[in-house]
């Protein structure tokens, strides 16, 4: 069996920053452990695979450990795919999810990811969040039922860019993931974050799309309002212009091919 394969850096202009998905258009399926064998093979924070259905596609997510459930990177990189190599022609396309109907618009030279937003409630600060991570967190929120995520205020952006978490730490929480963020001052943008997950197989990810569908409604409320511009400040970097409309967080980003190949089976 031959599947094309590409790659492609979401949420940047050049190659080499923000942050790699792979992608994998499918006709129909694949057994779940062959894709997640692929995506363990690729060893990138995620590979998406998608499927046509009526006219959008379902879309699905795989790390190197496992299936997750929302992914805002590699589906951007799969949008900027699917119009730049696989010929597709609409001006938007819509992507069926385990996260339910995930919109990609295009903008110009941007494509604004239209997401659910998550809003957050506050818990109790956990010393052993401040062990973990090195630094003293100043709050701690996750969203009502979910132990997805876990995010994070910190002081100051300094403290965040200076964090060496301990993963072998990190993996004795009750999450798969936690968001760390900061105001952005000093860095020119409204507030800053980093996300580490080694739980899902990524140490830390370079830019996270999904992490922003509760950072942007917490600092919405927090600096009353709507557009905000993020940076992720991961070793290799990247940039969000974000907005909450509503319910929905959408994320302006682009993306840069590098990659284009196939995989024998």
């Amino acid at each position: 069996m031959q599947l094309p394969i590409y790659q492609a850096d979401a949420f940047t202009s050049e190659l080499f920053k923000g942050n790699p998905a792979a992608y994998v258009p499918l006709t129909e399926w694949l057994e779940d452990e062959l894709m997640l064998e692929i995506a363990a093979e690729n060893n990138l924070a995620e590979t998406a695979f998608t499927v046509p259905k009526g006219s959008g596609f379902e879309l699905r997510w795989f790390t190197p450990g496992e299936e997750v459930p929302m992914c805002g990177h590699a589906t951007l990189v799969t949008a900027h795919l699917l119009w730049t190599e696989l010929g597709f022609s609409e001006a938007e396309i819509h992507f069926h999810t385990r996260s339910g109907e995930l919109i990609v618009r295009k903008e110009g030279i941007l494509l604004p990811l239209d997401f659910p937003a998550q809003r957050s409630q506050e818990i109790p600060l956990n010393p052993e969040y401040a062990q973990a991570l090195g630094a003293q967190p100043i709050l701690a929120l996750e969203v009502p039922g979910s132990d997805d995520q876990l995010l994070l205020e910190f002081a100051s952006a300094a403290e965040v860019a200076s964090l060496e978490p301990d993963m072998r730490a990190l993996l004795k929480l009750p999450y798969k993931g936690l968001i760390c963020t900061a105001p952005g001052d000093g860095y020119d943008c409204d507030f800053v974050s980093r996300f580490f997950a080694p739980a899902i197989g990524i140490d830390e990810d370079p830019v996270t799309g999904s992490a922003h569908t509760r950072l942007v409604p917490f600092w919405a409320d927090r600096l009353d309002k709507t557009r905000l511009n993020a940076k992720q400040i991961s070793p290799r970097g990247g940039e969000l212009d974000c907005e909450l409309s509503g319910e929905r967080v959408l994320m302006r980003g682009r993306a840069v091919t590098y990659l284009r190949g196939e995989i024998s089976l």
